[in-house]
């Protein structure tokens, strides 16, 4: 069975004003009473501001929270954690960073087992990017650019705060149009994709308006978000 990933746009726990409705959806994705959530924060160095943010909005959840941070790393035993977990939450911050934390201590494979064997993944900003093979990124200074070595557990590339940040939409843009990216997808702040299987399932947005986007070269279709309830 392969596994789920919801990648959203900007707007969570991790902002000023949450909201309880994307992350109930999330943990319906699982089907089961109770699940198991991982909170990744290393995108963000592991930040207090974030496992804060974390557990007060899963406190009113029905579910099992807990967090596994590498700043510093506290579990020896990632293989036995991880497959513990029902879904995976994957916080904000430097994409590259990610990437090369995990690769180091071999999250990126474990994270492939888990999806693979039905685990739902999410994250917003770096932890949307890092699910599909390319995005754009501020990884590197202020200056978006393009980073081409993503996990590719979703194919082509992909854009977040696509309405929120004045650089993202002309960049990502032109970087498939140019073929510098692969087509892919872009999201609002405050909206999110839900893939299962690889394959888009639908849009999902918490504000009137918050749309998701399939990216072509030369073309950009938006996706219809339904607004959850």
């Amino acid at each position: 069975m392969t596994g789920q990933i919801v990648t959203i746009g900007g707007g969570t726990f991790l902002t000023d004003d949450p909201d309880p409705r994307l992350d109930a959806f999330i943990l319906s994705l699982t089907g089961k009473p109770r699940p198991r959530i991982c909170y990744l924060g290393t995108a963000g160095g592991d930040h207090e501001r974030g496992l804060h943010g974390f557990y007060k909005a899963m406190s009113g959840l029905d579910c099992r929270p807990s967090e596994l941070t590498f700043f510093p790393r506290v579990i020896g035993d990632l293989e036995a954690f991880v497959a513990e977990q029902d879904v995976f939450w994957v916080g904000g911050g430097s994409t590259a960073n990610l990437l090369a934390v995990w690769r180091l201590h071999g999250l990126d494979v474990l994270l492939r087992a888990a999806y693979e064997r039905g685990a739902v993944l999410c994250g917003v900003s770096a932890g949307m990017n890092c699910w599909f093979e390319s995005c754009t990124t501020d990884s590197f200074g202020t200056t978006l650019e393009p980073l081409a070595d993503g996990l590719g557990f979703l194919p082509g590339s992909a854009c977040p705060h696509y309405d929120g940040e004045p650089q993202r939409r002309p960049l990502y843009r032109r970087l498939v149009d140019t073929g510098a990216l692969p087509s892919g997808w872009a999201v609002d702040d405050y909206c999110a994709l839900h893939f299962r299987g690889g394959e888009l399932a639908e849009a999902v947005a918490l504000r009137d308006g918050a749309q998701g986007y399939r990216v072509e070269r030369g073309s950009e279709t938006p996706l219809g978000a339904r607004l959850l309830q």
